[in-house]
């Protein structure tokens, strides 16, 4: 499972992979960038959106969606023209949106992180209607956010209470119930960021500040694997590739701190497949 440099993008902090169709899709945040990788060809587009991007997934009608410091934006990718939808939080300056994936019915899970470091975040669900609804809250710095292969149970980061949550999930309404921790991560100095799930319903949560990848199995409530980094800033991963058996990881680079591969995007081959993404269906 050691994993290789994949790209020439070199990110202030990589964050988001998303696989979907025959490339990968993340971001890096502080640049204002979204990243397209089409690894088979090496070929990257890259598209400047003008404000911290914490978030991207594909269009089932074609396009990107976006989530950044003002809210929720369509991209073209042509034009490279970003449209805004909604700003779910447009007096709270100190706050931008950061993770999110779309879920298995296709409405966009995003939720905010506030950048002072106050319990003022929230996580929202924007509908295939284009509207906004405030899901979960407070938290200070909304993150990692799957779904169960029968789509049942929704797991959910806040990254600075060190807890992997779920909730049941209803498909058909969106609604989430049934809070509860399956992972309390406090014993380790590190902290869970970015999270996917695998054809076995185990989690693969990429930890900030802890230079590792860890799987995580909920039903058995073990880990099961670690994957270990030459940096210390690994931000999130997704399962990839025409198998589904690649594992992407995103990184950053920890400020005051002199690593040469840090902001780099990474891959390698655990021994598991992983499960189609999800595209906004609006």
């Amino acid at each position: 499972m050691t994993p290789e440099l994949i790209s020439n993008h070199v990110s202030e902090w990589g964050e988001g992979p998303i696989w979907h169709g025959d490339r990968l899709l993340y971001v890096d945040i502080e640049t204002h960038k979204i990243i397209a990788l089409t690894p088979s060809s090496g070929e990257e587009k890259v598209w400047d959106v003008g404000q911290r991007v914490g978030t991207v997934v594909p269009r089932a009608s074609g396009g990107l969606v976006w989530a950044g410091d003002d809210g929720f934006y369509f991209l073209n990718e042509e034009t490279g023209v970003s449209t805004p939808i909604a700003d779910p939080e447009p007096g709270m300056p100190d706050n931008r949106f950061n993770d999110g994936k779309c879920d298995p019915a296709g409405r966009f899970w995003a939720g905010t992180i506030c950048l002072a470091k106050r319990a003022e975040g929230s996580l929202y669900c924007l509908h295939t209607d284009l509207r906004v609804e405030k899901k979960f809250g407070p938290v200070t710095n909304s993150n990692g956010i799957i779904w169960s292969g029968d789509a049942s149970t929704m797991y959910y980061i806040d990254t600075p209470s060190k807890k992997v949550r779920a909730f049941d999930f209803d498909k058909d309404t969106s609604a989430i119930s049934n809070e509860r921790v399956v992972w309390d991560t406090s014993a380790d100095p590190s902290s869970p960021d970015g999270m996917t799930i695998d054809s076995e319903d185990r989690l693969w949560i990429a930890f900030c500040h802890g230079a590792k990848v860890v799987c995580y199995d909920p039903k058995s409530q073990k880990v099961e694997a670690q994957i270990d980094f030459p940096c210390v800033e690994t931000t999130a991963c997704a399962f990839g590739g025409p198998d589904l058996k690649d594992l992407y990881i995103t990184t950053g680079k920890k400020p005051g701190l002199e690593e040469p591969l840090a902001g780099r995007l990474f891959v390698c081959r655990p021994g598991v497949q992983g499960v189609p993404s999800h595209a906004f269906g609006g």
